[in-house]
């Protein structure tokens, strides 16, 4: 057994070899300062906003035209795997709530937000009977009363449809817990929502769980002294570590990039002229809430070559200096990036359209960057802002507080004494939403999707193993996270080109095979 441990890596590191001498000079380009157990020297994570898998994939790979005739995905490839949708669950005719998913046009871009409250996502849930999405349904003007079962397919979200059939997806990756945006960032990032501290008095109720002081994040607080942060929410400060501690810690380039982190005023407006409000949103913001990693002022770098390192930036940044790091060959080992919220995806003020621009926009970039060869781009989600999917994940936490509503008014089950440090998985029920998932890079499977579970804290547990950074600790699920290595082929690798994209439809402009 150690001899064939020993074949693997060394197969691996060979591959990453081959694949730096195809790079030739810009091999230099990489960040080699830090030693990665795969090729892939940077990892760059988009973190989107409420979308469940469904909402987008439900109907994966066919899609019908458009109601003004329009085609923007085509025709599946011939070799496309089968995915868990609704279609091959038989609910689009058929389903527990009443009412039928139903396909949104793409001349419907925007819609009302969906109830996806920790407790109201459970009781839709309905102990896995998947039965009451309509109990808290928006009304929306154009949709009507049954909107949260109104799905999308790849003639709108073209682009998501292109990089699944040419890159990896999962169809099995859940939000670490239920509930709101903070929630799912504070998992991304640290694997866990418990020891929310509030720090400016105001109530408890709706964010920390149970209504206490001190517990596990369900709501949407701002963080603690962010100069952007809203005084009249409740505001907190997390304690713990997280991943960017980690990275700190052992030298390695990192940073986190937000749409209007330079400017709190700055607006756009949504493709339907409507405007989105401020491009940057404080309870959107990972890191800013802990102590640890804040840049509780927005300084900027010192310098642009500074993007990545500790100065008095504090490795929070605009999302500018993302595309500037990338022009200038200073790409950090770690990105986490977050749109401006008018391209975020969020129903209410974002939309698929508008968040298509972004994505493409960007990915295009990385593509045709020199660090494309060596990096690995994630697409996920937040939370599923309380649209319809019809798959219950595992609930490998269980809680028994008055927020709870699973398994009925105050219960998620029964929490186990010694599952978490302290004692206390109250607040953290989960796994919650099906969410959607996407790596995209040279060194992914093509064409594939993968059925193993993952979730939100399966990203810092792919950081931890590629950069052999020690896992969190303090209850962090990234002890237990699956692994997204399965979605990679590292032995045969890279076999995944070039995909360039049309921002403003999705299609295809080039392929590399």
């Amino acid at each position: 057994m150690p001899m064939a441990r020993v074949s693997s890596r060394s197969t691996t590191i060979l591959a990453s070899v081959a694949a730096t001498a195809l790079l030739g000079p810009t091999a230099a380009l990489a960040d080699q300062d830090a030693y990665t157990h795969t090729p892939i020297k940077h990892l760059v994570v988009i973190f989107q906003e409420n979308v469940s898998f469904d909402h987008y994939f439900g109907t994966y790979p066919y899609a019908v035209p458009n109601a003004d005739g329009s085609r923007h995905f085509g025709q599946p490839r011939d070799d496309t795997p089968r995915a868990d949708t609704l279609l091959s669950a038989g609910l689009t005719s058929q389903n527990p709530n009443g009412v039928n998913p139903f396909r949104i046009d793409r001349s419907v871009p925007v819609t009302c937000d969906q109830d996806h409250g920790y407790g109201d996502e459970q009781f839709a849930f309905h102990g896995g009977l998947m039965d009451r999405f309509l109990v808290h349904s928006c009304k929306d003007a154009v949709l009507g009363a049954n909107s949260t079962m109104g799905y999308y397919d790849g003639n709108t979200v073209a682009a998501m449809w292109n990089y699944a059939q040419h890159f990896a997806m999962s169809d099995r990756s859940f939000g670490t817990s239920f509930g709101p945006s903070t929630p799912g960032l504070l998992n991304l990032v640290a694997g866990t929502t418990y020891a929310g501290t509030i720090t400016n008095g105001l109530s408890p109720a709706g964010n920390i769980a149970g209504g206490a002081t001190v517990g596990a994040v369900i709501g949407d607080p701002d963080p603690a002294n962010d100069v952007c942060s809203n005084p009249k929410r409740t505001q907190i400060l997390m304690s713990g570590v997280n991943i960017g501690d980690r990275l700190s810690s052992a030298g390695i380039t990192w940073g986190a990039f937000m749409g209007g982190f330079d400017n709190c005023a700055q607006t756009h407006n949504n493709v339907s002229g409507a405007s989105a409000g401020a491009d940057y949103i404080p309870h959107h913001a990972f890191f800013q809430y802990w102590k640890s990693t804040q840049n509780a002022a927005h300084l900027p770098p010192s310098s642009n070559a500074n993007i990545g390192r500790t100065d008095q930036a504090n490795h929070q940044y605009d999302l500018s200096r993302f595309h500037t790091a990338l022009a200038n060959h200073n790409l950090p080992a770690v990105s986490i990036l977050k749109a401006s919220a008018y391209q975020d995806g969020h129903a209410g003020y974002s939309d698929p359209l508008d968040e298509q621009v972004f994505l493409v926009n960007t990915i295009n970039e990385i593509m045709r960057s020199d660090e494309w060869r060596e990096t690995a781009v994630v697409i996920a989600y937040d939370d599923s802002d309380g649209w319809y999917d019809h798959v219950v994940g595992p609930i490998v936490m269980q809680s028994n507080v008055t927020d709870d509503q699973l398994l009925g008014a105050g219960s998620c089950g029964q929490p186990r004494a010694n599952d978490v440090a302290g004692g206390s998985q109250n607040g953290r029920c989960g796994y919650g939403p099906r969410l959607p998932l996407l790596v995209i890079s040279p060194w992914a499977r093509s064409n594939y999707i993968d059925h193993r579970v993952t979730d939100q804290s399966s990203i810092t547990r792919f950081i931890e193993d590629n950069w052999g950074l020690p896992r969190i600790g303090n209850g962090s699920l990234d002890a237990v996270a699956g692994t997204l290595k399965g979605m990679f082929d590292f032995d045969d690798g890279p076999r995944a080109g070039r995909l360039l994209l049309d921002p403003a439809t999705g299609r295809i402009v080039s392929a590399e095979h």
